[in-house]
C-alpha cells in the first residue's frame, strides 16, 4: 500500500543516468514525489517528470541547501503531507530504510528521523570518507551542540511541523549542520534510524569528494561567523 500522507524531495544535478529507476521505485510506494532540477544540463527533469515525479526546475545550479528549501517549500505547498522524506537522487538510498523511518516517526510521535549509516548494514564505504564522516559529525556536535553518529546523511524524514518551520540559509552542502541545528530546540524531537547506503562508482564519482567536504566546513564557519551573537 502506498503512503498518501507521505511526500518524498529529491535534489538532482545532472543525474540522468540514474535518476529514472530511483523515481520509479519511489512512485510504487510513495503517492508524492517532488524532485528539484538544481539547474541540470544533461535532461534530468525530463527523466524525473517521465518517471512520475512533480519537479521543480532551478535556472541555474544554487547548491543542495537551496535546493532542499525549494523543494520542501514547494511540497508543502501543493500536498497535505504529514511528513517529508529528504532523498538523493543518486541510487544510493534504500526506499525500504526510507519507509521503516517513517514508521518510526509516527509510531513515537517524532518530528525528524534522521538515518545513519554507522548504525546499520556495514558497507563499502571508502575508508577516507568514513574518516570525514565522523569527523563531520564531531564538528557538527561541537558546533551545534546535537550529538548524532551521522550528521551528513540525506536521508531523513521530517513532520510538517518541523519542515515548515525550518529555516535554511545555507545555499550549498552545508545546510545540512544547519538543520541538524534546529533540532536543538526544546520542543523538537529526534531520533537516529539505521540505514545502508550503497556505493557505486557512480555514486562515488558525484559524491562529497575531499575538496567538498572543506567547502562545507567553510560555509558553516562564515555562517558562524556573520551570524548574530
Amino acid at each position: 500500500m502506498k503512503s498518501t500522507d507521505v511526500c518524498v524531495v529529491v535534489r538532482m544535478y545532472n543525474e540522468a543516468a540514474v535518476v529514472g529507476p530511483v523515481v520509479t521505485e519511489l512512485v510504487q510506494c510513495f503517492d508524492h514525489v517532488v524532485c528539484v532540477d538544481d539547474g541540470s544540463s544533461d535532461g534530468s527533469g525530463a527523466i524525473a517528470r517521465a518517471a512520475g515525479a512533480l519537479v521543480v526546475t532551478h535556472p541555474v545550479n544554487l547548491g543542495g541547501g537551496a535546493a532542499l528549501k525549494t523543494g520542501l517549500r514547494y511540497a508543502s505547498e501543493v500536498t497535505d503531507a504529514t511528513h517529508f522524506v529528504t532523498f538523493d537522487a543518486d541510487g544510493q538510498h534504500q526506499v525500504s530504510d526510507a519507509l521503516a523511518m517513517v514508521e518510526l516517526a509516527r509510531t513515537n510521535d517524532l518530528d525528524v528521523v534522521l538515518g545513519s549509516r554507522f548504525l546499520g548494514l556495514e558497507s563499502d564505504m571508502p575508508a577516507s570518507r568514513r574518516a570525514l564522516l565522523r569527523a563531520a559529525a564531531l564538528f557538527t556536535r561541537v558546533t551545534t551542540g546535537v550529538a548524532l553518529t551521522d550528521s551528513h546523511n540525506g536521508l531523513r524524514v521530517l513532520s510538517r511541523r518541523f519542515a515548515t518551520r525550518l529555516r535554511l540559509t545555507i545555499a550549498g552542502m552545508g545546510y545540512a549542520s544547519e538543520l541538524i541545528a534546529a533540532l536543538g530546540a526544546d520542543d523538537v524531537t529526534y531520533a537516529e534510524h539505521p540505514v545502508t547506503v550503497l556505493y557505486t562508482d557512480y555514486s562515488l564519482g558525484k559524491g562529497q569528494r575531499n575538496l567538498n567536504s572543506v567547502n562545507i566546513v567553510v560555509d558553516l564557519a562564515l555562517t558562524r561567523l556573520w551570524s548574530p551573537a
